[in-house]
């Protein structure tokens, strides 16, 4: 009897809902009571989490390159000094960091190193690599040595030496320019003898007003010319031309005696010839004047 009202006290304690459970649970709270709680012996079940909140990061902060770009000249020497010696900078020592030689150096060694080529430092960055130019002997730009300069053992030419360098000099021009001097000069020739052989007429006459005066002078003092000689007085390029100053010795014969006279002949070349005059050999002046006048560079002297 006693069983009986322990087994009514436990199904009044269970809700209803639980008079549909089976023989086995209300056994097991029977020897369990506290294992019976409101909505019976089964678990209450758990309630549903919520979605986990996915967790923010925050933004990475900019690098700070400031920091290195304006810190101290002798900081900013020793970076690019650190550079030179990682064989990365051959740029003089000056502390711009912001030249073309230096922030290509640093992009060279941010690479070489997976970092981004920024061409620039952060103060995290221009530590590695002052401390990795460090463990490397330093080589620093120094001015290269100056060489010493033995004193010359020659001594300069003398006044003997140089003068006959210069005539050396003259004697290859002159050379040069001898073949065409002489063809000019022998023209004048053919044509003063040509002037002579007729008896005071021909270009020669024409074009050397001097020479036609000095032989008609002769004719009449009853003086003949005989042997007509140049000799080559100068010779090289006019404004207008080939210049020829040619000194031309003048025989005159008379009752078996003879006599010279030297008249110097100047000319341009051409076909008549060009500016022509004749002097006395001594009037020096005057034949200096003409070449002057024509502007002559000499080949021959």
């Amino acid at each position: 009897m006693r069983h009986i009202w322990i087994v009514l006290a436990c199904a009044a304690l269970a809700p209803a809902t639980a008079l549909g459970q089976s023989a086995g649970e209300v056994e097991r709270c029977f020897q369990n009571p506290a294992a019976c709680g409101q909505g019976g012996g089964a678990a209450a079940p758990a309630p549903s989490a919520s979605p986990p909140v996915a967790a923010t990061r925050p933004a990475a902060p900019a690098p700070d390159y400031t920091t290195v770009l304006q810190s101290p000249e002798a900081d900013r020497r020793r970076i690019q000094e650190s550079l030179h010696t990682l064989d990365k900078y051959n740029g003089p020592i000056d502390g711009n960091l912001q030249s073309e030689a230096t922030t290509k150096a640093i992009g060279d060694w941010q690479k070489a190193h997976g970092m981004s080529a920024a061409g620039k430092l952060t103060p995290q960055e221009a530590q590695q690599l002052n401390a990795e130019a460090s463990r490397t002997p330093i080589r620093r730009i120094e001015p290269p040595p100056q060489t010493a300069t033995a004193p010359s053992t020659t001594s300069p030419p003398s006044n003997a030496d140089a003068l006959k360098a210069l005539n050396a000099r003259l004697a290859e021009r002159r050379k040069a320019a001898e073949p065409r001097a002489e063809a000019a000069a022998q023209s004048l020739i053919r044509d003063l003898k040509a002037y002579v052989a007729a008896d005071g007429k021909g270009v020669a006459g024409d074009q050397f007003a001097a020479f036609a005066k000095w032989y008609a002078d002769n004719k009449a003092a009853g003086r003949k010319v005989g042997e007509i000689a140049p000799v080559i007085d100068d010779y090289g390029d006019a404004k207008v031309g080939a210049a020829v100053a040619s000194e031309i010795l003048l025989e005159t014969k008379q009752d078996g005696n003879s006599q010279s006279q030297c008249l110097v002949f100047a000319w341009v070349e051409g076909s008549p010839r060009k500016n022509t005059q004749a002097f006395s050999c001594d009037d020096v002046a005057a034949v200096e004047k003409w070449k002057t006048d024509q502007a002559l560079k000499s080949a021959w002297r």
